[in-house]
């Protein structure tokens, strides 16, 4: 197995080569900026916190015709007052968890090889696989998670393949979190689709070898993780639609966890479309055996059972999630072009043993100023009953994307 200075030394190498292209290549420069304002409240009867933070993201991408380019990003977060706690592991500051520290680090550098059915990425890389439900890069919070990886995708006989080994993990908690910044490990992510008419099969793999030497308790994240994936949309009328997603894995204990079960993921959804309407409904388990979890530690688990936050580890007993929602489209209000809104309904069991979670309503208001800025609010209420405490967030966010 190589070591991560060989494969640093290796992508650089790399970059070198393809940074200076034939005679006849042209380069061009592209540059990017991503900023973001945000407010964000929290409300518990035990603490609360009021978060004000915004993050700046720029880069720069240099590309040849001939499909190379490489990619340099930055990114850093600041935070106006103080009156939140940047991370749950941080010391007690007399507010609740508002996971958006301070923070300046590289976000990506990357080297890319593109063609019309093959690329090969190297280095530092927001990698989102599906719907972010294993491996996805966080973009809810202002610090991005990243990794970095090799990562190649292609199309061969009309099968899509896409497989990744990375090295280290890089969190969302920043260069104030010591060795929680990142975990370094030995991580591989496979994934074989095929389309088949209106219906997209596939079929994934996630093996999770962490590093325990670096934060002991890292090693019962160490999973190995096989399963399918089924997605079908349908065109009903000129205004009707229908989505439908199915999804099952099995996880169980790999490398160095020092636990020893087997257990169960299941996801359905459907999504009915009609003219600005959409409605959605579906159900999740993350199953649970003998006090283990199912678990998805590399995950963008702010899209997942309720935008509170509650679950981002999942309980000993596991998870069940029955959600519905309708989500509202406005082409027409000129005045706010985009103007979408959407409120989701959350019901919360346990998988073992039927112990009621609570429930939550989620909602949301979103549209833009002209063609790069644009407007959220959100709101998520999270009724406990005995699990937890109750819990209300907040959040006003001004984007600007370049």
């Amino acid at each position: 197995m190589p070591t991560k200075l060989t494969l640093t030394v290796l992508l650089l190498g790399t970059a070198a080569a393809i940074a200076t292209p034939a005679a006849a290549d042209t380069i061009t420069l592209k540059p990017s900026l991503d900023a973001r304002l945000r407010y964000e409240n929290v409300d518990t009867p035990k603490v609360d916190a009021d978060a004000v933070t915004i993050r700046v993201r720029p880069g720069i991408t240099a590309a040849t015709k001939s499909g190379f380019s490489v990619l340099v990003e930055g990114e850093g977060t600041l935070a106006i007052g103080d009156h939140y706690k940047g991370a749950p592991f941080l010391p007690n500051n007399g507010y609740a968890v508002v996971a958006d520290p301070e923070n300046i680090e590289l976000n990506r550098a990357q080297v890319q090889y593109k063609t019309k059915t093959f690329t090969l990425t190297g280095g530092r890389q927001r990698i989102n696989l599906d719907d972010q439900r294993f491996v996805g890069s966080v973009g809810w919070r202002q610090n991005e998670q990243t990794f970095d990886a090799v990562r190649g995708e292609a199309t061969v006989a009309g099968f899509s393949l896409d497989a990744t080994y990375s090295w280290s993990q890089r969190t969302i908690f920043g260069i104030d979190a010591g060795k929680r910044q990142a975990y370094s490990g030995s991580f591989l992510f496979l994934g074989a689709g095929k389309a088949l008419g209106p219906v997209k099969l596939k079929a994934f793999s996630y093996l999770l070898d962490f590093d325990a030497k670096e934060v002991a308790a890292i090693a019962q994240s160490s999973t190995q993780t096989y399963g399918a994936r089924a997605t079908a949309a349908f065109k009903l009328s000129k205004k009707a639609s229908l989505n439908l997603m199915a999804s099952y894995a099995q996880q169980s204990d790999y490398k160095l966890n020092p636990g020893n079960y087997s257990v169960d993921y299941i996801a359905a959804e459907a999504g009915l479309g009609y003219d600005i309407f959409t409605i959605t409904a579906g159900y999740e388990l993350l199953g649970s055996e003998g006090g283990k979890a199912f678990q998805t530690p590399m995950a963008t688990l702010h899209k997942f059972n309720g935008w509170a936050d509650l679950f981002l580890t999942t309980p000993a007993n596991g998870l069940q999630d029955i959600y519905g929602g309708l989500a509202v489209k406005f082409p027409k209000v000129k005045a706010l072009p985009g103007l979408n809104a959407a409120i989701v309904y959350h019901d919360f069991k346990s998988d073992v043993g039927s112990t009621d979670y609570g429930s939550e309503w989620d909602a949301s208001l979103g549209f833009k100023i002209g063609k790069k800025i644009s407007l959220l609010a959100k709101y998520a209420d999270y009724n406990a009953d005995k699990f937890s405490v109750d819990t209300s967030k907040f959040w006003l966010q001004l984007e600007y994307a370049l």
